[in-house]
């Protein structure tokens, strides 16, 4: 993203107080600007108006960059994070942005009522293997016929960026910026099984890391229209 396009997204997350606490801000501003996540999500996503839930959304970033392209879709993030889920809701009433929703959530409970795309971001990796595969089947329930599921996430390639990779996250979790630790990075061929056997069509990962030297790959899947 473009410097004035994640300057501009980033404003809603400045304090309220001039001296107030700006890390929020750098750090979206940053992330924005680095990361090609959420423009490579939107481009995965048909613009068709159908709801979408963001699982582990953090700060809520994917809605406010959904709204700076024109998508208008109710959008639903829920993190289990209560202080980046305050810090989202202030920033999408500063932005005034409409159908944006975001609750305090563990994705490891029962998910909300949903049809539509759904979003799993950068989250995968702090669950076990069961519980990856738990939380796959139940997005995979809330994805509509002819809807799409968008994964991102770390993937076991056993390189110099899958190394990188667990460092970061476990000084994430070290430093207190994420509120669990990682606990299994898994191997594209038991996600696309996982998705296929919950009645998607898995397309190959691809990478999606930009300019970041993390190992972050997306995956993308569609539920099949019905015949007829």
């Amino acid at each position: 993203m473009d410097t004035a396009d994640a300057t501009a997204i980033a404003r809603a997350f400045l304090p309220a107080s001039r001296w107030g606490n700006r890390s929020t801000y750098y750090y979206v501003r940053a992330k924005l600007g680095s990361d090609p996540l959420y423009n490579g999500v939107l481009q995965a996503l048909p613009d068709d108006g159908l709801a979408l839930l963001d699982l582990g959304c953090g700060l809520g970033l994917l809605g406010h960059v959904a709204r700076l392209h024109g998508r208008t879709q109710p959008y639903l993030g829920v993190d289990v994070d209560a202080g980046k889920i305050d810090r989202g809701a202030r920033a999408v009433r500063r932005a005034a942005l409409p159908a944006l929703d975001l609750r305090q959530l563990d994705i490891q409970q029962p998910l909300p009522r949903h049809s539509g795309h759904v979003a799993v971001l950068d989250v995968l990796h702090y669950l076990d293997a069961h519980a990856q595969a738990s939380l796959l089947r139940a997005a995979a329930e809330r994805v509509a016929p002819g809807a799409t599921l968008v994964l991102r996430s770390p993937l076991d390639t056993g390189d110099g960026r899958d190394r990188t990779t667990r460092l970061a996250d476990r000084l994430g979790w070290l430093s207190g910026w994420m509120r669990t630790r990682p606990r299994h990075y898994p191997r594209a061929d038991v996600l696309q099984q996982v998705l296929g056997a919950a009645g998607l069509v898995a397309e190959a990962p691809r990478p999606l890391h930009g300019r970041t030297p993390f190992n972050s790959w997306l995956l993308v899947a569609h539920r099949p229209v019905a015949p007829g």
